[in-house]
């Protein structure tokens, strides 16, 4: 039978057809759409008692690829009618973009309370003492994982970022124990973010995941999480405040290997002098 269109619709359509275990996710979402639409696989799996693999099948009988297929579809529904509709219909340009402004700076402050310091310096520790590091992530993320790769060089570390998923594979599979890996997912459910992870965790690298959610697939591959804080629906992908929050992850490794690097200032100053005769 052709399901309707829309999320909600082919959910109420089938409501009546699927399983106990299906029906008890349907519901769960049919109550709180709102809250489903920021949530990973693992954590509505959570929230419903089930387990992820429910989760996907109910994506799949309701003819959607995936879960975030679903998610987009349940976006698209609540656009329509709330709130998450696109913001570019929501004001002047001044208003815009003292929005922006504003989810940036809380996106930094949320994340300031979620940070562990001592996870911080953990991370600076492997980063000090290891003889590469490689740095990868999709998107937004990649551009994240570029700066952070800028921010280390400049303290002379060996250090690469790839934003390719093929090459951060081949790449990851080079490692060894005295290598670290940092990838970089704000959902934490991004596909090549987590098989680089789990290649470099198989080679005895140390494997560091910065995201969002604490519960997501990505943290199983990780010997250690730093978590950012900046909630985004499906629609606002790479919106200012998730690349704020991972900046701020950047900037305290950055600052928590400087105090470790002895010639820190050194290279600092070698750097600096590197890019002089590119500037008028």
């Amino acid at each position: 039978m052709m399901l309707p269109a829309g999320a909600l619709n082919r959910l109420r359509a089938e409501m009546e057809f699927l399983s106990p275990s299906l029906k008890k996710v349907a519901a769960h979402i049919l109550e709180r759409p709102e809250q489903v639409i920021y949530q990973t696989i693992s954590e509505l799996a959570d929230a419903a008692q089930v387990a992820d693999s429910t989760i996907t099948r109910l994506s799949h009988r309701l003819d959607f690829a995936g879960f975030h297929a679903f998610k987009l579809a349940l976006t698209g529904d609540l656009s329509s009618h709330s709130a998450l509709h696109d913001p570019a219909g929501a004001g002047g340009t001044a208003e815009l973009i003292a929005s922006a402004a504003r989810q940036a700076t809380q996106a930094i402050g949320n994340t300031l309370s979620v940070l562990d310091p001592a996870a911080v310096d953990r991370v600076a520790e492997a980063l000090h003492a290891s003889r590469r590091i490689d740095v990868v992530g999709q998107g937004s993320s990649g551009l994240a994982a570029q700066y952070l790769a800028h921010k280390l060089q400049r303290l002379g570390r060996v250090c690469l970022a790839h934003t390719d998923p093929h090459l951060a594979a081949v790449a990851a599979s080079s490692l060894d124990e005295g290598c670290v890996l940092i990838g970089f997912t704000r959902s934490g459910s991004t596909l090549d973010t987590i098989q680089t992870l789990r290649l470099a965790g198989k080679t005895g690298a140390y494997t560091v995941a910065v995201t969002n959610r604490a519960r997501s697939p990505v943290t199983a591959h990780a010997r250690e999480v730093l978590h950012t804080s900046s909630p985004e629906s499906p629609l606002t992908g790479g919106a200012v405040s998730s690349l704020a929050s991972q900046i701020l992850i950047v900037e305290a490794l950055y600052l928590s290997l400087t105090r470790q690097v002895e010639r820190a200032q050194e290279y600092l100053r070698l750097t600096a002098a590197s890019v002089i005769e590119k500037k008028l």
